[in-house]
């Protein structure tokens, strides 16, 4: 292999441009999936006005441009890929927004000029995205809340932890309806044992509350 080619050569692998080298670049970039690359590519002073260039292909003779300067400053967006000179700093910045996986591909930074356009390649690397599946699950708990700045309590809790107060007790009693037994005794002593009933209370409640109190009845 000659010696000039060989030099050649290695300027291609190392990112440099093989016309002159008046145009240098990253000679790789990579971005993320649904996210963005940068890439940075410097020329000689001497070349601000001229055109700059982004294209996408293998070869650089046969490439695509995507999009172009106007030999200002100012940004130029086509689709998904904007450009932007720096004059002052020697330097022209292309951008690839939303990257796809088939983005992933061969590009050229170049200058547009008489003859032989100089232009440096760029391969572009996309890392595909993490997809992470997450499963929840819930089991609904009605709580509720006491006062005293004490713990929340579940209902079911509540239910099994409640007692009732002896007045509660005492009334659950009074409630419960006369034992057949009881019934019986009264019928059997005639109204004896309960000469004054209160208004809407029968016999048979007087016999029960009597014997609850500990109360003989007469004659008995």
């Amino acid at each position: 292999m000659h010696l000039p080619t060989l030099f050649l050569l290695l300027f291609w692998l190392s990112g440099y441009s093989t016309a002159e080298n008046r145009l240098t670049g990253p000679g790789a970039a990579r971005g993320p999936e649904r996210g963005s690359l940068t890439v940075q590519c410097r020329y000689e002073p001497g070349w601000e006005n001229y055109r700059k260039w982004w294209c996408r292909g293998a070869h650089f003779r046969s490439c695509r441009i995507l999009v172009m300067t106007t030999g200002s400053e100012q940004e130029v967006k086509k689709d998904r890929v904007s450009i932007r000179d720096r004059h002052k700093n020697h330097t022209f910045t292309v951008t690839m927004e939303e990257l796809r996986r088939d983005d992933a591909d061969t590009y050229w930074c170049g200058m547009e000029r008489t003859g032989i356009d100089p232009g440096v390649r760029v391969e572009v690397t996309i890392d595909p995205a993490l997809v992470t599946l997450e499963k929840t699950a819930s089991s609904p708990m009605v709580t509720s809340y006491q006062s005293g700045n004490r713990a929340p309590r579940s209902e079911g809790s509540q239910a099994a932890n409640h007692r009732p107060s002896g007045h509660e007790a005492r009334h659950h009693e009074a409630q419960r309806p006369p034992s057949p037994h009881l019934c019986h005794i009264a019928a059997s002593l005639g109204g004896r044992l309960a000469p004054g009933l209160e208004d809407g209370e029968t016999q048979e409640e007087r016999i029960w509350v009597t014997s609850r109190a500990g109360v003989t009845a007469p004659g008995g």
